[in-house]
């Protein structure tokens, strides 16, 4: 399965069964660090989808005539705007 056709459910859903079994500290270190890997690239896929969903919201305004219209949402600052790079962690 490729990683951009992970549905957002699906990768929260993994991201959380990660951190519940790196909270229990029962694995090999090598083990650990390829499950923390994975959390990352899940977070990362997590992190698209809401940026996505973001993007198509809309907000309710008045124009200057006091009627409600709507306009996109003001976008994110995105991290490479922000000073940051791919490898730093999401949160």
């Amino acid at each position: 399965m490729a990683e951009e056709k992970i549905k957002f459910e699906k990768a929260l859903e993994r991201l959380e069964e990660i951190v519940g079994t790196l909270e229990g500290g029962d694995l090999e270190l090598e083990k650990s660090l390829k499950m923390f890997e994975e959390g990352i690239k899940m977070a990362r896929i997590c992190q698209v989808h809401l940026s996505q969903a973001e993007k198509k919201i809309e907000k309710l305004v008045k124009d200057h005539k006091g009627e409600l219209t709507t306009e996109p949402m003001e976008e994110a600052p995105t991290p490479e705007a922000e000073g940051e790079s791919d490898d730093d962690v999401p949160f």
